[in-house]
Order: C-alpha cells, then sequence, then structure tokens
C-alpha cells in the first residue's frame, strides 16, 4: 500500500528532538533533583544548577526556552539572575518557586517580568501544567515559549 505523505509519519523526528530548554536553579539539592528528573521525564533538556552564579554564566552561552530558580530566603537571592534571564530575552518565562512565600519578593519578580512565583512543594501534575502553561511549540522552532 503507498504511504500516504499528507498523513503524519508514525516515526517523526519531531518525536526524537527535546520539547524544550530548561534552566532550572535551586539551592536544595532534593529540589532539584526532583524537579530535574521529572522535566527530563516529561521530554525536556534540563540544564540544572544548584548555585546561581553558574547559571548565570550558562544564561551568556546557551539559548533556553523556559527559567525556573527557587528562592530560598526573604532576601530574594535570585533577583540578579531573574534580570540577567529577562534581559537575554525577554520573551523568555521565569517562574520563581520558594518554600516561603514573602510579598516583597513576589511583587519584585512580578515586576521584573516573571510569568509567576509559586510555592514549592509541587505535585508532577502541577509541574507539568506549569511547563504546559508557558512552553508551546511554535512554526519553525521547536522548543519555543511563549508568555
Amino acid at each position: 500500500m503507498p504511504r500516504d505523505y499528507n498523513q503524519p509519519s508514525p516515526h517523526t523526528t519531531q518525536s526524537l528532538l527535546p520539547r524544550g530548554r530548561i534552566l532550572l536553579v535551586d539551592e536544595d539539592e532534593e529540589d532539584l533533583t526532583y524537579f530535574s528528573t521529572l522535566l527530563q521525564s516529561m521530554g525536556y533538556l534540563v540544564r540544572a544548577f544548584n548555585n546561581y552564579r553558574e547559571a548565570e554564566v550558562w544564561l551568556g552561552h546557551e539559548r533556553f526556552d523556559f527559567v525556573i530558580v527557587s528562592q530560598g530566603s526573604p532576601a530574594f537571592e535570585t533577583r540578579t539572575l531573574v534580570e540577567h534571564a529577562l534581559a537575554r530575552n525577554r520573551h523568555t518565562p521565569v517562574v520563581v518557586l520558594t518554600r516561603c512565600l514573602e510579598m516583597s519578593c513576589y511583587l519584585e519578580a512580578m515586576q521584573l517580568g516573571a510569568v509567576d512565583y509559586l510555592e514549592k512543594p509541587m505535585a508532577p501534575a502541577e509541574v507539568e501544567r506549569l511547563v504546559a502553561t508557558h512552553c508551546l511549540p511554535q512554526q519553525g522552532d521547536f522548543a519555543a515559549c511563549q508568555v
């Protein structure tokens, strides 16, 4: 039977490509492992760091479609990383995760341009919904994200 070229191939290259590139930064090793493993199992390419300074260096060398940073204290130590990510590409969705909700940090993150500020822990379904909300494939780019 001849192949109908109007129908998608059951073995498309698209399915072999990562769904997007995510920069993940969390000083808590358990959380870093949890989110990294979860996102990779969903098909994303993840660069995971437990050090904000190392992550900033990678931002200068690699394009990311989504940035997730952890906020560990009311001092908002991730501010520089959020600023750096958004200065590099204002359309890159940046999400701040925290264990201690702090209104001043929330307001600061949102004013800088973060798309969300959420409390940990997060169930796998919540993480999947978060990434699916902000990372949507676009024509011509297998992993472009929208805000």
